[in-house]
């Protein structure tokens, strides 16, 4: 269960950011356009993250 929570610190950062750089490039330049999408990539980093994690498992 560690190793899945040090993997999706880094993961839910990097699709966070990514997210609010496809909105903000987008042209949604307002808080909750920005605030949405950064939510969304910690969410989508929550099954991201799990199957990193199980594959580092196994492999280890």
């Amino acid at each position: 269960m560690g190793l899945f929570f040090l993997v999706y610190i880094f993961v839910g950062a990097t699709l966070a950011g990514s997210f609010m750089v496809a909105a903000l490039t987008m042209g949604m330049t307002t808080m909750q356009p920005v605030l949405w999408s950064s939510l969304a990539g910690f969410v989508v980093a929550i099954p991201v993250a799990w199957v990193v994690a199980r594959k580092i498992r196994e492999n280890v």
